[in-house]
């Protein structure tokens, strides 16, 4: 008789259940495109005249800028695609051609021109206070991140669903990261080094550039160009 092991069944699961697949869909997605450490090198020469308190008012505005924006167009995105007249494969096969984009950039690492333009930088560190632009937006929340967000909302039947609430709480997450990550940027910069943020950054833009040809194959999809398996 086999025996089967009734953890691993268990394990198997829950690794398999609908709710799982999506947060780390979600969670996955919104992180690689937000991607706090790829922003560590710009952070740091935009603060490199503040104090540490200063630097962390800085790092929490732009979290919570980041914050805000991914969650106004995830709880607007469904009003957004019926005011405009998008469709769901359109908004995912657009998405795609940004996410793709923004990895292929990644995987040479470096912020794509969606997140970080040129000159961005230099301007906001002679500003007073740049935690809300261009940290916040566009550097944090940037087209990658809000289309990433749009898509997977449209895939919600309804706005309060089990789907919405792990978005929000991907947000959440990838906000509050954010703000340590930046927050500390100076240690996580000695602790990873450059070629450690370098790697990581390759890593995020290796995965960033799968997730973007799986928005392709979902949009084909879809549109019946591809039959589903």
């Amino acid at each position: 008789m086999l025996w089967i092991n009734p953890a691993a069944t268990a394990l198997q699961e829950i690794r398999t259940a609908p709710i799982v697949r999506f947060s780390v869909l979600a969670l996955s997605s919104i992180f690689f495109l937000v991607d706090p450490f790829a922003a560590i090198p710009s952070f740091l020469a935009i603060t490199s005249s503040a104090d540490a308190a200063r630097r962390k008012r800085m790092a929490r505005k732009a979290a919570l800028t980041c914050f805000i924006v991914l969650t106004s167009f995830a709880l607007a995105g469904q009003l957004i695609f019926r005011m405009f007249g998008i469709t769901l494969p359109a908004f995912e096969i657009a998405g795609g051609l940004i996410l793709l984009l923004i990895g292929l950039d990644m995987l040479e690492a470096k912020r794509s021109a969606t997140q970080e333009a040129s000159g961005d930088t230099e301007e906001a560190a002679a500003k007073e206070d740049a935690g809300i632009v261009p940290l916040g937006i566009p550097m944090l929340a940037g087209p990658g991140a809000i289309s990433s967000v749009m898509v997977l909302v449209g895939a919600v039947p309804r706005l309060w669903h089990w789907q919405m609430g792990a978005i929000l709480g991907s947000i959440a997450f990838t906000c509050a990261v954010s703000y340590w990550v930046l927050a500390g940027a100076g240690r996580v910069r000695k602790v990873l080094g450059e070629t450690g943020i370098r790697i990581l950054v390759r890593i995020m833009g290796l995965l960033l550039v799968a997730l973007a040809m799986q928005f392709f194959v979902n949009g084909l999809t879809d549109l019946g160009l591809i039959s589903r398996p």
